[in-house]
């Protein structure tokens, strides 16, 4: 088929389509005119599990197509693969009412991200459009979702420490503008809380917030329960919820950064929060093995440990222009095991991992900041000496109580048997109530420092550095 019989065919979908899709399916046919000597129209051949497979198109992968189902329905596809003269196609919605031999229509255009001023304050699905009930985003402004690659040398180095509001990161994680850092924890530990908590609190320009995966549920909780209305004003939530279908739950990750990408590009500092960076890989799973691909890794197909790095890479200091993207991936580790493939692959590409403890979660400490088991990378570019010295002095005294713990409880330690456990005895009251923090409530990097000097204001030098 020609160009201006698949005009001809795209209109006489919006049509049939009614209003909610006639909108996207007209642009989608706008946008194929510009598409000259393509052969765009094909029929559909197959079809298995969520993978589509048609035969008499042209359309390179990443491109959008439409399936043309029974009653004029309309199937939005992506394409992710080609196979024996056939494109295989994943679609973005339900597939209800298709039949062998539909029409596919190639649009010649790839999803974009829809960016401006006109996003801010606003909640967003997988394609971009608004599910706030605020009426449409009106921006002519758009972005590819596909990664851009970035020279490392054009980037500035982390430099500056951002202020994220919570006092046990403030004062023993100092995270760096610019770093990227994984948030690991099981489910039930106070994950959400933490992330409101910095949504809420963080200097930054702009929030941008990617709920990829989650219960549909906690989308409401965390747009009327964490963002107030100073918080809402700089934000978008981009929110892909479990129902959704796997591709635009994957697409919601991408959409998220090209926004975030947008914003730092006019030199603004931005926050991006993902939840989460596993329900993503979960998504990419389900992509590649719907198109035939091996798993290789607790059914993980090899191509998911490549996405990781292609997506976290994409945050970070910006060039000549300035701006930043801050990002925090939540990382859920099964069964609490830190050694799930998702989370060992994160671990090794960001600049630093939060854990949350399901013991000091349980104990009814919140954050439940496991320190012992957290490292920001970049805490010593944006600390002071003295700082640092503190902070090491805080991990000591820690490691220490954790390793003797169930001698002290039992009540079997004598104390004068260890000079440091006795220390340790002494200040860790303190420690466990520098770690707990009000939700309502904000700590500043000054105040946390100023808590940290005063917990050990008491030791002599020479016990401080023993």
């Amino acid at each position: 088929m020609t160009d201006g019989a698949s005009l001809a065919a795209l209109d006489e979908f919006a049509a049939r389509r009614g209003s909610r899709w006639g909108g996207r399916v007209r642009r989608i046919a706008q946008q194929v005119g510009e598409s000259r000597g393509m052969a765009v129209h094909g029929v559909l051949t197959r079809l298995v599990g969520m993978t589509l497979e048609a035969t008499g198109c042209q359309a390179a992968v990443g491109s959008r197509c439409l399936v043309e189902g029974q009653d004029g329905e309309v199937v939005e596809t992506e394409v992710v693969g080609f196979a024996r003269g056939s494109l295989l196609l994943m679609p973005m919605g339900p597939v209800h009412g298709v039949m062998p031999g539909a029409r596919v229509m190639s649009s010649g255009r790839v999803f974009e991200a829809r960016v401006g001023e006109e996003i801010l304050g606003r909640v967003l699905d997988g394609a971009g459009d608004p599910i706030d009930g605020r009426g449409p985003v009106i921006s002519e402004e758009r972005l590819r979702l596909t990664p851009r690659t970035l020279n490392p040398l054009a980037c500035a180095p982390i430099s500056e420490p951002l202020d994220v509001g919570v006092r046990s990161i403030n004062g023993l994680l100092t995270v760096g503008r610019g770093q990227r850092l994984g948030l690991f924890a099981g489910s039930g530990v106070g994950k959400s809380m933490l992330l409101g908590m910095m949504t809420r609190y963080t200097n930054a320009d702009v929030i941008v917030v990617g709920l990829i995966g989650e219960r549909g549920r906690e989308v409401q909780d965390f747009v009327s329960g964490f963002l107030n209305s100073e918080a809402r004003r700089r934000a978008v939530v981009i929110a892909t919820p479990a129902d959704y279908p796997p591709l635009v739950r994957a697409h919601g990750a991408l959409l998220a950064t090209s926004i975030a990408e947008y914003f730092r590009d006019q030199g603004r500092n931005v926050l991006l929060l993902m939840d989460s960076l596993t329900r993503f890989a979960q998504a990419q799973r389900e992509v590649a093995l719907a198109v035939g691909e091996p798993p290789v890794t607790k059914g993980y197909p090899a191509s998911v440990f490549a996405r990781l790095p292609q997506l976290v890479e994409r945050a970070g200091n910006g060039g000549p222009m300035g701006g930043s993207i801050t990002a925090f991936y939540t990382v859920l580790t099964e069964s609490d095991d830190p050694n799930d493939p998702i989370a060992d692959a994160a671990r090794a590409v960001l600049d630093g991992h939060i854990v949350l403890s399901r013991t000091l979660a349980e104990a009814g400490i919140y954050p439940a900041v496991d320190v012992e088991a957290s490292i920001s990378r970049s805490t010593q570019a944006v600390t002071s000496a003295e700082h640092q010295e503190r902070i090491r002095q805080f991990r000591r005294l820690n490691a220490t109580y954790a390793q003797n713990r169930d001698l002290i409880t039992v009540g079997a330690y004598s104390r004068g048997t260890d000079r440091r456990v006795d220390e340790a005895i002494d200040h860790w009251p303190g420690m466990l109530e520098y770690l707990q923090q009000n939700a309502n409530e904000s700590v500043s990097i000054p105040d946390s420092v100023a808590a940290l000097d005063s917990l050990f204001a008491a030791d002599s030098p020479a016990v401080a550095n023993e």
